[in-house]
């Protein structure tokens, strides 16, 4: 393998893995805002307690988080040293605004917020998790900023020796691709959130412990679940594909397999991409609809891959495509199984449907998985270009660091993070045992 393909895969793999954790601590700080506000209207210290054990579940998440993400932040100069050097002056803005504005402000109040509640007020209590939501969702939207800025260059000038300078901040940071980008992703965060907090709710049901907080889990989790699902699928994800069909065609040709310009565009739900024949072998299509879907009319022409040029076509295009339709299809799933489950809870039914629990039981590894997926299509899409449309991914990589010395270090990171893995694991299955009662409280009963 080359020094170019060792470098994406290093990448590749840390950033993938880091991401595991900031899709839950971002959607998991609204759901505990959430379960404060209940609390403090209430004034039912049962939603307190269940306010608190989200936020040890957070806090063992957002260590982990920023231990994967650190690395990364070295990545952009041991492996990407050119493409940094080029395009530091744009991306280093909304990266150092990440940390010293939202990292800060997300530890610090967290800090508040785990260890404080006996000195606080109630409302301050309140207002640290708000603050702490605050800044994880700031955090999100400086590093979206920056990817933004890669998938869709504006507010820029390039200078004659190659560098590039920002001529705008409010550009960089209004980016249209990016606010489009911004909305999508932490819709899919708190999904990610919503799954996981109705799977611990479902397994505290099933088996028979801690009933009123499953009641409270499965609750909140299931009308987080039905609202973000659907507004994931609309209006996020149609207008970040309308944005994706007009800025980045190839993108949108390879995600959907269209090899070639159609009038009236066939939306293919099952199939595979063929390069070599330049069509979707066994296909599973419906007509019409991905002309409907982009422009709002069934024959409506659509462009395929035969109008870029061959070496402007997304590298590794089937697994584009099959990480787009990954995410499409695990997409349907939830918004059909959080509208049963959003129907029978209205009914009074969700806990006595035992069928249903386990269906969330099972179901909270794949919002992981489709949120995978999307970054993946994102990112795909976006090849072969590092900044699309000016800087190839071949030109900005560290032509001086081997593959040799990428690969003993990507090794060196697969192992070390399989560790880190497995004492997230026995940690967050730690605290799921424990349950959200206090352990003198359960002492007391026991007695």
């Amino acid at each position: 393998m080359d020094a170019e393909l060792i470098h994406r895969l290093h990448f590749a793999f840390t950033v993938t893995f880091h991401y595991l954790f900031p899709q839950l601590t971002m959607g998991l700080a609204l759901l505990i805002v959430a379960l404060k506000t209940v609390a403090l209207r209430s004034g039912d210290e049962t939603w307190n307690r269940a306010a608190r054990f989200w936020a040890r579940i957070f806090a063992i998440n957002f260590i982990m988080g920023v231990v994967t993400g650190i690395p990364m932040e070295f990545e952009f100069g041991t492996n990407w040293s050119r493409f940094s050097q080029v395009s530091g002056g744009i991306i280093g803005q909304p990266l150092a605004m990440e940390g010293i504005f939202s990292f800060f402000l997300e530890s610090t109040f967290l800090g508040l917020f785990l260890y404080g509640e006996k000195r606080l007020s109630k409302r301050m209590h309140w207002f640290s998790a708000f603050m702490v939501w605050l800044g994880s969702w700031l955090s999100g939207f400086f590093i979206i900023v920056t990817d933004a800025w890669m998938q869709h260059p504006v507010g820029f000038n390039r200078l004659p020796d190659g560098h590039f300078e920002a001529t705008s901040f409010w550009q960089l940071m209004l980016n249209p691709w990016a606010l489009l980008q911004y909305a999508h992703n932490m819709t899919g965060a708190v999904v990610t959130a919503a799954f996981v907090m109705c799977a611990v709710g479902a397994f505290y049901r099933l088996e028979g412990r801690h009933e009123d907080y499953a009641r409270i889990f499965l609750k909140v989790g299931v009308i987080a679940g039905i609202v973000s699902t659907i507004v994931i699928i609309f209006p996020t994800g149609d207008l970040h594909g309308k944005y994706v069909a007009r800025n980045q065609p190839a993108a949108m040709a390879a995600m959907e397999g269209l090899f070639k310009t159609e009038i009236g565009a066939p939306i293919v739900l099952i199939g595979q991409p063929n390069e070599e024949t330049g069509q979707i072998d066994n296909p599973l299509a419906v007509n019409d609809v991905l002309s409907l879907l982009i422009y709002g009319t069934p024959r409506a022409e659509v462009k395929g891959l035969d109008q870029v040029p061959r070496n402007q076509w997304p590298t590794a295009l089937p697994l584009l495509y099959y990480a787009y339709h990954i995410m499409a299809g695990l997409g349907t799933w939830f918004v059909l199984l959080m509208a049963v489950s959003a129907f029978l809870l209205w009914r009074g039914k969700l806990l006595g449907s035992p069928w249903v629990l386990w269906a969330l039981l099972l179901s909270f590894p794949l919002p992981y998985i489709a949120n995978t997926a999307g970054w993946l299509t994102a990112e795909l899409g976006r090849q072969p270009w590092i900044i699309y449309g000016l800087m190839r991914t071949s030109e900005g990589y560290s032509s001086s660091v081997s593959a040799a010395n990428g690969l003993f270090t990507l090794l060196g990171f697969m192992g070390l993070y399989t560790l880190l893995g497995l004492l997230f694991t026995v940690l967050v299955y730690r605290e799921i045992a424990q349950g959200p009662e206090p352990q003198t409280q359960k002492t007391e009963v026991s007695a």
